[in-house]
């Protein structure tokens, strides 16, 4: 997938004209991204459309146009969209009572590393997690990660052939599955070769 350049921006200027319609937009484009996993986690896949959503708006919240700046929120956001071999996502562990998510967050160390994707036919996928930085400590996890799901060649071209993809976790302190639905394993379709 083709990454962005400043060129693909809009302006700020340009942004404050555009970003209602735009914003609409990715909304619309999210609901097939995001894939809850059980009652408290979930997978927003990444794509060229999501990254250039989250750049405009640091963008426009920082107020960045020196050329320099959008450099390097280029830099920071360009690693999370698809490779054509990959899913990229960001893994979120969500609990609205902040007691609850403490305790949960020590609970489940390493849990970015159990979860996992299967396309139809084989085998699971386990992800390649936080390649930017360390996200654990010894005492808990993050509520945020950065997962890459590789998929060989055959997988990719399985998936784009209509295979069903299931996804899930396989933590001791938090288990789930499901089967990818149509409209999100159609849209994941669309970030493979």
């Amino acid at each position: 997938m083709e990454k962005l350049t400043p060129q693909s921006l809009y302006s700020l200027e340009e942004y404050a004209r555009a970003r209602s319609a735009f914003r609409a937009e990715v909304m619309a484009h999210k609901k097939n991204r995001r894939l809850p996993l059980g009652d408290h986690a979930a997978l927003y896949f990444e794509d060229r459309l999501t990254m250039q959503y989250q750049v405009q708006e640091m963008l426009r919240i920082e107020r960045i146009f020196e050329p320099e700046g959008i450099a390097g929120e280029l830099d920071a956001y360009n690693p999370l969209i698809p490779d054509g071999t990959n899913w990229k996502a960001t893994f979120m562990l969500e609990y609205a009572d902040p007691e609850e998510r403490r305790q949960a967050l020590e609970k489940l160390i390493g849990i970015e590393r159990a979860v996992w994707v299967q396309v139809e036919g084989f085998d699971r996928v386990h992800p390649v997690a936080n390649e930017d930085l360390e996200r654990e400590t010894e005492e808990k996890t993050a509520s945020v990660h950065f997962l890459r799901f590789e998929l060989s060649p055959e997988m990719a071209a399985a998936v784009k052939n209509g295979a069903t993809v299931r996804a899930g976790i396989d933590h001791p302190a938090y288990r789930a599955e499901c089967d990818v639905p149509t409209g999100v394993r159609a849209s994941l379709a669309q970030d493979l070769h």
